[in-house]
């Protein structure tokens, strides 16, 4: 065997590569794509690239009238439209000076913390596949996303696309045995919150493949616009459903989750966490519901609002989801522009990857909990 000898004043030249992840790909749960420079293992820089999913549900708003904009916002965050079509009723409700019955406001709450839940049930499922510990996560999220799909089948006819709030109230009443159904829904979530739980929050390999990874310190994320958990779990104490209440929440008692560390860890932790507090809210609301009209007296099916202007944000299981509207007299907004919480917490993504392993970046776009319907609408 011959061996080859090298000068000693020789020097190895390195290039950096290129390497595409997505636009279809397990791990963007979705059509995202992503350009990694990395050098070995190592990511030296992130180029997202969205819109692959754009279909100008913005603008078609702005072509139909208040009630036909309902479905748009439904398909703009699929996996809580119950939250997205919060955000549309309560603008077009600000713009009409409408006043909305107490009885539809409690239900609009619960339905709202249910879709935090099964929202955060979904992130938990996949989250645990990306890492790699176990697919049994996914089992036992969807699972229990199946039991809360029932309960909304059986109130508006759809499990995703629910279309069920309408400007002024709801769209029918709810079942007779409503109550029942939902502490039934609760008692299951509660069970499928401590399987997850106890499947990886202490695993000694989730552990190990999320703590320290992904950090991203409180300043950064504020300058970035994140919200919801990506941002409480970097310390930063904000939720607009305390800070800027609307419907009932000033009249229940849960805490805020916030996490110190800002990495992959505390993201997942501070979701976990939340879904215990949406279950102490739908619990009040419970209590408090009463008997009422889901929709005010002489309520126009032809709804028309004065000239004027309106942003109202709710807190969505991703962050803030905003609807600024604006009302030229017509029976259809004359401008109407989502402000998506999935698209301001991906703008951190390379200050959050930048540094780590491929291998990393995987967890790091997993734990921003993104739907990409939202991001590019």
């Amino acid at each position: 065997m011959t061996s080859i000898l090298l000068p000693a004043s020789h020097e190895f030249e390195t290039q950096d590569i290129f390497v595409n992840m997505g636009p279809q790909h397990p791990s963007t749960h979705g059509v995202f794509r992503m350009v990694l420079e990395i050098d070995g293992e190592v990511v030296r820089d992130v180029l997202p690239y969205i819109g692959y999913l754009h279909r100008g549900a913005e603008k078609l708003c702005e072509t139909m009238d208040y009630r036909q904009g309902i479905g748009f916002m439904d398909r703009t965050e699929y996996l809580a439209a119950f939250n997205a079509e919060l955000s549309y009723v309560m603008a077009v409700e600000a713009l009409a000076g409408i006043d909305v019955p107490e009885r539809a406001q409690w239900i609009r709450m619960i339905l709202c913390e249910l879709n935090r839940l099964s929202s955060h049930f979904m992130f938990l499922g996949a989250f645990g596949v990306d890492v790699g510990v176990l697919g049994t996560s996914f089992t036992y999220a969807f699972r229990e996303r199946e039991n809360i799909f029932d309960l909304f089948e059986e109130i508006c006819g759809d499990r995703m696309m629910y279309a069920y709030f309408r400007v002024g109230g709801l769209a029918w009443e709810v079942t007779d045995n409503f109550v029942t159904r939902v502490n039934q829904v609760l008692g299951m979530a509660r069970q499928g919150i401590a399987d997850l739980d106890g499947l990886l929050t202490q695993n000694e390999i989730f552990q190990a493949r999320t703590r320290g990874i992904g950090h991203i310190p409180a300043a950064d994320a504020i300058d970035w616009g994140m919200s919801g958990p990506s941002l409480r779990a970097s310390g930063v104490a904000l939720d607009v459903r305390r800070d800027e209440p609307y419907l009932f929440y000033p009249q229940v008692k849960f805490d805020v989750i916030t996490g110190t560390n800002g990495d992959v860890y505390d993201r997942y932790l501070c979701r976990l966490r939340e879904m215990h507090e949406s279950i102490k809210i739908v619990e009040q609301c419970l209590q408090n519901l009463q008997p009422g009209p889901i929709v005010p007296e002489r309520m126009s099916r032809l709804l028309r609002t004065p000239p004027g202007e309106v942003y109202i944000r709710t807190e969505a299981p991703r962050g803030e989801y905003g609807v600024y509207m604006v009302s030229n007299g017509g029976n259809r907004p004359w401008r109407c522009k989502v402000r998506s919480a999935c698209l301001s917490n991906l703008q951190a993504l390379r200050d959050m990857t930048v540094g780590h392993y491929v291998s990393d970046a995987v967890l790091i776009l997993g734990s921003i909990d993104i739907v990409l319907s939202e991001v590019d609408r």
